[in-house]
């Protein structure tokens, strides 16, 4: 009995001193933001330069060359979007307090047509609780604050430049730690596929999607199509409301600057490009499912984006994705691993590996 109440003991000095450290690491992340959102945009920039280096190393060019001319065509893009993003950007912040006036006397035109249709509605309730001058300045927000990350992007691509020589001699390395010449690591070598594979053909599909609403609203005649297009490649990386997010601003925009029947128009072009994209193609090319479950998508989202801000929004699913790898990889956590997957628990590995073990 005294054993029992013993081990019991332990067992919650164990989960408390658990939960403390996990507390502290959160806390730790927090107050050290900008400084993992610059290794994260590093890896993500890394994970994408990777399968390029690996074919031309293939074709028997020198790892030195080939991580040279891979990042010599990355930092060519990005300082071209750059650009391009910087002078829209400019104008949109330049005329930001005109539109802002222009939305507030749209307010009260709609307010008093409503009125006059006999519909009593105060203006406080469009001012204030549906207030669509905040929405353009939390976009307009939004991008100053990722302008000030990509201000790091000589560290950035330092940063990339060293993963990327390094990531064909990592595995090597990992097994000279282990002592062990022979091993495959299979199942880590499964997940990084995995999750190149995920990033990939996502930032593919967002450029896709972005590219195809610029050219949409810039044949509308949208103000700043370029600056709306590169929001909706952003935002696409967020699951389920992200593409929501990217296409307020420009309806509003829309209305104030053509009117209603054109901002109708854009929000059909955002509902079919996303439908489409999200729909149809990208579940053929992804092949498979996350491995997650819908709820924990949506509070992924909400606990990287409270802790690292869009960058943590952005790549909600692939931190998740990692942690449910880490909790899987332990006996002792692969419980949280069955919690973090599909709802149909009989597609998860654990569920399937407990099934040959009763059979």
């Amino acid at each position: 009995m005294i054993l029992k109440e013993q081990n019991s003991s332990m067992s919650g000095l164990h989960i408390l001193i658990s939960a403390a450290a996990i507390v502290i690491i959160i806390v730790g992340i927090n107050l050290a933001q900008s400084v993992v959102v610059l290794f994260l945009i590093s890896f993500f920039l890394a994970l994408l330069g990777t399968p390029p280096v690996l074919w031309l190393k293939e074709k028997r060019i020198p790892s030195g060359f080939a991580v040279l001319f891979v990042m010599s065509c990355m930092l060519v893009i990005v300082l071209l979007i750059g650009l391009q993003i910087g002078i829209s950007f400019g104008s949109f912040s330049d005329e930001l307090p005109l539109l802002q006036s222009r939305i507030r006397e749209q307010v009260l035109d709609f307010i008093v047509l409503l009125q006059s249709k006999g519909i009593v509605v105060k203006e406080v309730f469009f001012l204030e609780y549906i207030n669509p001058e905040s929405i353009m300045r939390l976009t307009a927000d939004l991008l100053t604050g990722l302008s000030s990350v990509l201000s790091d992007l000589v560290l950035i691509m330092l940063i990339v430049t060293f993963i990327l020589l390094e990531v064909s001699s990592f595995p090597i390395k990992l097994r000279v730690v282990l002592g062990d010449p022979e091993q495959k690591f299979p199942q880590f070598i499964k997940f990084a596929s995995e999750m190149k594979r995920y990033m990939v053909i996502k930032t593919f599909m967002s450029l896709a999607s972005g590219i195809v609403l610029t050219f949409w609203l810039y044949i509308l005649g949208v103000d700043y199509p370029l600056l709306w297009g590169f929001l909706a490649f952003l935002l696409n990386y967020i699951p389920n409301i992200g593409s929501i997010i990217a296409a307020i601003p420009p309806v509003i925009l829309a209305i104030i600057q053509l009117g209603f029947g054109s901002a109708l128009l854009v929000a059909v072009g955002y509902i079919v490009v996303n439908f489409v994209e999200g729909n149809v193609i990208e579940p053929r090319l992804m092949g498979r499912k996350l491995g997650l479950s819908t709820l924990v998508v949506f509070l992924s989202l909400i606990f990287w984006g409270a802790l690292l801000g869009l960058v943590g929004a952005i790549l909600s699913i692939p931190l998740t994705m990692t942690l449910k790898f880490a909790f899987e990889s332990n006996e002792s956590t692969k419980w949280i691993a069955v919690l973090l997957g599909p709802e149909k628990f009989e597609e998860h590995p654990v569920a399937i590996s407990i099934k040959k073990k009763r059979i």
